[in-house]
């Protein structure tokens, strides 16, 4: 992996691989590039840039926020010269890549991914389509008091239950993949994602975004999914019917399949003009 120097000093791991029209691949909370690796198959027609987001794989654990990951993300994408860019953030990477795409770095992208993601995950008073203030607190007791165990049973989650058994071997890996982070980096990036709220944002953006949803997530029912097509001006819907919250992992042949099409489907914006 390569590695970039965000602005403050913080070392971002990323990969670059590929030709064509860039896709900026946004993992999910505790997650790294590597949940990613079903699609690499997806370089051979398009440039992936896949990113160990801060506090996260091998990149720096400081001071991760939302709001501070999508500033390390658009400082990366201006390095390396990423333009007409289709963002694909599955989970907590579609918060960062909302926050991108609501400010400047929005005309870098032609086009949006959002995989099983709400844009506000604390309920409140007239909004039901996150998770209740009770289970938000008791995952940030879960991650300071026994960080490991929530970390293992986080990875079996993220799968549609009960794990089919073709899929078990890589459950495990991803148990095991969450727990090798900081429960204390993890805990405050938690903290930040509660705290965000995107639902004033989604009017205002104006790029192709498909909205990825598993039939059998724990976390995000359909009806989360029909609110984003509702909120955003540009979007469609579609629902993998074997999934639970991690749809490229679980049916990476139809999500990748899906990408293409999707892809296909937007005209160009702009052509990268640097290169590194």
């Amino acid at each position: 992996m390569r590695q970039f120097t965000a602005s403050d000093g913080a070392r971002i791991a990323f990969r670059d691989n590929g030709s064509g029209r860039p896709l900026v691949l946004l993992h999910g909370l505790m997650a790294h590039s590597g949940f990613f690796a079903a699609q690499d198959e997806l370089s051979r027609e398009f440039r992936l840039v896949s990113i160990d987001l801060r506090g996260h794989g091998r990149s720096d654990t400081a001071a991760p926020t939302v709001d501070q990951i999508a500033e390390d993300v658009e400082a990366l994408l201006a390095f390396i010269g990423v333009d007409d860019a289709i963002g694909i953030g599955w989970s907590l990477g579609a918060s960062v890549l909302w926050q991108m795409l609501a400010g400047p770095s929005a005309s870098r992208f032609a086009g949006a991914v959002i995989v099983d993601m709400t844009p506000r995950v604390l309920n409140v008073e007239g909004w039901e389509l996150g998770l209740s203030p009770e289970l938000c607190e008791a995952r940030r007791i879960a991650i300071r008091d026994d960080f490991a165990a929530f970390a293992l049973a986080a990875g079996q989650a993220i799968f549609a239950q009960p794990v089919a058994e073709h899929l078990q071997d890589q459950a495990d890996w991803a148990g095991a993949e969450f727990a090798r982070n900081d429960a204390g980096a993890v805990g405050r990036l938690w903290e930040s994602l509660v705290e965000k709220d995107f639902r004033a944002s989604l009017g205002k953006i104006r790029q192709p975004t498909l909205v990825v949803h598993g039939a059998h997530s724990q976390l995000y029912g359909p009806g989360t999914a029909d609110y984003l097509v509702s909120a955003l001006r540009n979007a469609q819907a579609v629902q993998f019917d074997r999934s639970g919250h991690a749809p490229h992992i679980e049916q990476p042949e139809l999500f990748n399949r899906t990408i293409r099409d999707f892809a296909a489907s937007l005209p160009r914006v702009r052509q990268s003009e640097t290169t590194v």
